[in-house]
């Protein structure tokens, strides 16, 4: 059997902060939004230019406090070129980012960045 990864659904307080977090700061692009009125959430689909999976941000109407992350669910990757500079950006757009890391004896490849829910994206330099 084969199996195709398609989406990572992530439970949001203000759906504007975090689709500006998304399109901003990471560059991913609105794929489709499906509003459920009589449910009472939005689910909005964003991807990169492959297109070959998708971050599902699901908005509950007036949610009452701020979700719990938990301790099973740890973070998000991404890669970019100029891990540097991606760095710096995120900074200066006034997220909580991370020194820059790399694994004990290794150079520096990567960093945390974290969006308006508490959830960290690891960005890692592209090979």
């Amino acid at each position: 059997m084969k199996y195709k990864m398609l989406h990572t659904c992530l439970r949001v307080m203000d759906l504007e902060k975090s689709l500006k977090f998304y399109t901003e700061a990471l560059g991913l692009k609105e794929t489709k939004r499906k509003d459920f009125p009589e449910n009472e959430f939005t689910l909005v689909f964003l991807s990169d230019e492959t297109g070959s999976y998708e971050i599902e941000l699901t908005y509950n109407y007036n949610p009452e406090k701020p979700y719990v992350i938990g301790n099973g669910f740890s973070h998000i990757a991404v890669s970019v070129a100029d891990l540097e500079g991606s760095r710096e950006r995120h900074q200066e757009m006034g997220y909580k980012v991370t020194e820059l890391m790399g694994l004990q004896g290794t150079p520096p490849r990567f960093y945390f960045v974290t969006d308006p829910d508490g959830y960290e994206i690891e960005v890692i330099r592209a090979e």
